[in-house]
């Protein structure tokens, strides 16, 4: 059986549906919880996935210059092995933006604000070719839970899907890494979690109860998108599908060890 190494860099942010998706479809899951003590592996040998989730921390640094969270020099790096070495992977929200920076994209609190609760994301005309991204409706139901947004994609990424407000909502780096700025995993509880700190949802005045309502109300249309997405990512992993020959100009960032 395949297994993926799943990063959850917070405990309110696990894999919940995805989980159960990608279980279901044949793939068996590792997860380890740095914040909880546990400790990241240096090579991914052993594993034919990467999973890296979403949390509160900043994936930029704080104003003294370290990382927000201090595992994150060595989850960068691991998100480069993975990209260096085609290792199927797919990365949530902070992960997402983690694998921006690990390759020298870039991330920032937004100008825009916070995006909170349900919404919907815009294919671009590159998804068309994309083995994950290819079966996606046009306009797919999304739930959203961030402040920080990714200004500026890596070097070689192509752009998936776009919002007007946050116009790098997806991208495919090299042949098999994907990041995600929004939640495909969440459930209502998890949001109702998430609500629980008032901190975006105040500055956007919107009420507690009303996004989680709101929330429940897409949460069949969000599995009918990204259960299939998720279905054919285990496939990937488990040498099932075919993707493109890797790009030839991908920078290799990091030292070139073998995985």
């Amino acid at each position: 059986m395949a297994t993926a190494l799943v990063i959850e860099n917070d405990p309110k942010d696990d894999l919940r549906r995805l989980g159960e998706w990608l279980t279901e479809a044949g793939l068996d899951l590792h997860v380890l919880r740095p914040y909880a003590g546990d400790a990241l592996p240096g090579e991914l040998t052993g594993f034919e996935a990467l999973i890296v989730l979403g949390g509160r921390q900043q994936a930029y640094p704080l104003p003294d210059g370290s990382p927000d969270a201090p595992w994150f020099p060595a989850l960068e790096g691991l998100l480069r092995k993975a990209v260096r070495h085609h290792l199927p992977t797919l990365a949530v929200c902070l992960g997402a933006q983690l694998l921006a920076t690990a390759h020298a994209g870039t991330v920032a609190l937004s100008e825009a604000g916070p995006e909170v609760g349900p919404g919907v994301v815009g294919k671009r005309d590159a998804a068309d070719g994309d083995p994950l991204f290819k079966w996606v409706p046009l306009i797919p139901d999304v739930v959203q839970w961030h402040q920080d947004e990714i200004t500026e994609l890596p070097r070689g990424a192509v752009l998936l899907a776009a919002s007007t407000r946050y116009p790098h909502q997806a991208f495919r780096l090299g042949d098999r890494a994907w990041a995600l700025q929004f939640h495909i995993e969440a459930d209502t509880a998890m949001v109702a979690g998430w609500a629980e700190d008032p901190t975006l949802l105040d500055q956007l005045g919107y009420d507690r109860d009303a996004v989680i309502a709101a929330a429940d109300a897409v949460m069949a249309d969000v599995e009918e998108v990204w259960q299939p997405f998720a279905v054919r990512f285990a496939a990937l992993a488990q040498g099932e599908l075919d993707v493109p020959s890797p790009r030839r100009d991908l920078p290799l960032l990091g030292p070139q060890e073998p995985r």
